[in-house]
């Protein structure tokens, strides 16, 4: 399991320029069930990634796919960590 933590390098114009196609982008990882929550940071200076993914390479090679990061108007913190509580509704994202 990952924390994936977006700062902003860029003005927001150029953020908000992309943010149609960083929508399609993590829609795309919720469809393969990379993704589990994001959201953007308050104050609006960058985003949290929550991610399921098999290997810190795996997600990497899906990170350098947004756009934020092909334009190059955000860096990203992986942080790696393993699951040993959680609510009922996300039991299953315990590790065993």
């Amino acid at each position: 399991m990952f924390v994936v933590l977006l700062t902003y390098t860029k003005p927001l114009a150029a953020v908000d320029a992309l943010l149609p196609a960083h929508r399609e982008f993590l829609q795309r990882m919720y469809q393969q069930g990379i993704f589990i929550l994001s959201g953007r940071k308050e104050p609006r200076d960058g985003g949290v990634v929550l991610a399921n993914a098999a290997s810190a390479e795996e997600l990497e090679s899906v990170l350098v796919q947004d756009p934020f990061h092909i334009h190059d108007v955000a860096s990203y913190q992986v942080i790696e960590f393993v699951p040993t509580l959680a609510a009922p509704a996300l039991q299953s994202l315990v590790a065993a």
